[in-house]
Order: structure tokens, then sequence, then C-alpha cells
């Protein structure tokens, strides 16, 4: 490692990964399996882990969203797992964070739409993946052509076949994902601040979703009302043959500032309404 002026040595994230396959090799020749993925994360699928889809999520702007989303990515990543960044949000601010300008860098079905895409352009998701400056992380950019597949995908539900779930939103995203799940441990999408296709196509390809919740009374409002809306929607998505299971649903309690009276008072309601699923 490289070593400072006073005898500090520094790792980098390749490195530390690099040591943790070493020890995780070093107990698998000792016949000790239970303590090698101690040191290496990586799912199993011959165990029945399956790959991760966490979607986070609110209808409202603002909430957290997207900073929620790079820290649990980065997090995962720091601690060993193979994780892959969605950037759902037209806006883009999640690519831009890690160092994707979407008007410079990006030329052109260059985003989860051009994975989903219902013409002849469909690309493999795999030659969408960009690497970013975190190692064990990579990312999926998005610009202002994702919003080509709210306008698109009405057409194609209206001229499909009957039976042919390749032309539903909700199918396409989850074959995309699926495409490449043996290259990751978890996948998390940032969703846009509305309940459009996009949003959906998360939600009914999430294994877990986190929804984002500001502790002011106006955003938790805004939030029952997206609840509200997301389970009528996703009841007609289930009709049509769309499959919703999730592993786990966490509400993450974001911009909190714990000396603010009337913050700590929402946060006590929504603890009292949610319980240990409040984070």
């Amino acid at each position: 490692p490289q070593i400072g002026s006073a005898g500090r040595r520094y790792y980098t994230l390749s490195d530390i990964d690099a040591l943790r396959r070493f020890l995780a090799d070093q107990a698998l020749a000792k016949g000790n399996e239970t303590k090698a993925r101690s040191y290496v994360k990586w799912r199993d699928p011959k165990r029945g882990e399956h790959l991760q889809v966490i979607s986070v999520t609110n209808f409202k702007g603002g909430s957290g969203k997207t900073t929620s989303s790079v820290h649990l990515a980065q997090y995962l990543a720091m601690t060993g797992h193979r994780v892959l960044a969605v950037d759902l949000d037209p806006q883009a601010s999640l690519s831009a964070l890690f160092g994707y300008q979407p008007e410079l860098d990006l030329v052109g079905n260059d985003t989860l739409y051009g994975a989903i895409r219902y013409d002849s352009d469909v690309r493999p998701l795999k030659d969408v993946i960009r690497r970013t400056y975190f190692h064990g992380l990579d990312l999926v950019p998005g610009n202002l052509e994702l919003q080509e597949f709210e306008h698109t995908t009405p057409r194609a539900l209206s001229t499909r076949a009957e039976g042919d779930l390749s032309g539903l939103f909700f199918a396409r995203v989850q074959a995309a994902l699926q495409s490449v799940a043996d290259d990751y441990d978890v996948i998390v999408l940032d969703c846009p601040p509305q309940l459009g296709y996009l949003t959906l196509s998360a939600l009914c390809a999430a294994t877990g979703l986190i929804i984002t919740a500001h502790p002011q009374m106006l955003d938790v409002m805004s939030m029952c009302q997206f609840l509200i809306m997301t389970s009528d929607l996703l009841s007609v998505v289930r009709e049509a043959g769309g499959r919703l299971d999730y592993d786990f649903i966490r509400y993450l309690v974001t911009r909190y500032e714990p000396q603010d009276g009337p913050q700590t008072k929402v946060v006590a309601l929504l603890r009292n309404l949610f319980g240990d699923h409040v984070l």
C-alpha cells in the first residue's frame, strides 16, 4: 500500500477488495466456508440468494431519493457487494453525482431507455453500463431521453398482441435487469419524482422498496397519496400478469433535524404508524 510521511498506510477500495478475496481463499482452503462468506459478500445463487433490486421512490420531489440512492449504492460497494446504480430520473442528478454530465457525456441511446425501447434500436443493457470512480459500483446513466418511455409506452400497449407480455412496460424492465443479474448482487434504482411508467416499471422490477419521507406534514400527506395511487395502479399491473413480490418495504426519514420540534413529532407519528419499518 501507499505509505504516508507519518507511516500511515493508505488502501484503495480495490486493495481492500483484493484483501477480502485473499482472506476468503485462505478460509476456504481450511474448509471454513462461513468465514469465507464473511469476507466476500457476493450472493450465492446455489443458496437461493437472488438479485436484490431496491427501488428508492416517492411521489414528491426533494425528499432525498437521489442522495439516499447514492449513499446506499456506495455503502454496499464499500462492504464488498457488486452494485449497479440505475438513474431513472430524466433530470439525471444521480448520473451527475457519479461524474457523468448528461448533456455532454451521453450521445443518445445511452440510458436504460436504450435497453427497454420498443423499436429496432433496442440494445443490451450491458452495453449501456458504465464504470464509476467507486470500485465495484457501476452505473446506468440517465438523461432526458428517459422521458421518451412515457410517450412510447401507451402506443406500444395499444398495439400489442393479446397475451404478448413483451409489450408490457414492466416486463421489459424486469428482463433488462435480469440480463445482467449474474454480474451483480444489488441493483439500486433511483426513481423519478412522478408516478409514470418509469416509476411503475421500477416498482414492478423491485424486490425491495425504500420510500423516502421528509418529516413535515405536507410531505407525509403527499407520501400517503403516493401510496394510495401506487396501490391502485399496481393492482392493475398484477391483473395484467405482473408479479409483485417484495422482500421488504421500508420508510426512510430524510433531512431530519432532531432539534426541530414539529419534525420530531412527525417522526414519532411515522414510527407509531409503521413501527420498525421506519428507518
